[in-house]
């Protein structure tokens, strides 16, 4: 291997961990906003007013 091998492994190397660490830092984000996104639903599901346990129990079935 050349100097000019070594430096282009180098550079790529870089690059690679530079895109790695771009791809945390996006992933990060992304789990932010579901988190943020889970506690609204959650919050909005809190809202909605209770409804009779005796619904739905059943269902009609025709052949």
């Amino acid at each position: 291997m050349d100097v000019t091998s070594v430096a282009n492994m180098a550079t790529l190397m870089a690059q690679g961990k530079a895109l790695t660490e771009i791809g945390y830092a996006v992933m990060d984000m992304q789990m932010d906003d579901m988190k943020m996104e889970g506690a609204e639903v959650a919050q909005l599901i809190s809202t909605v007013p209770s409804v009779d346990p005796n619904i739905g129990g059943n269902i009609d079935v025709s052949v």
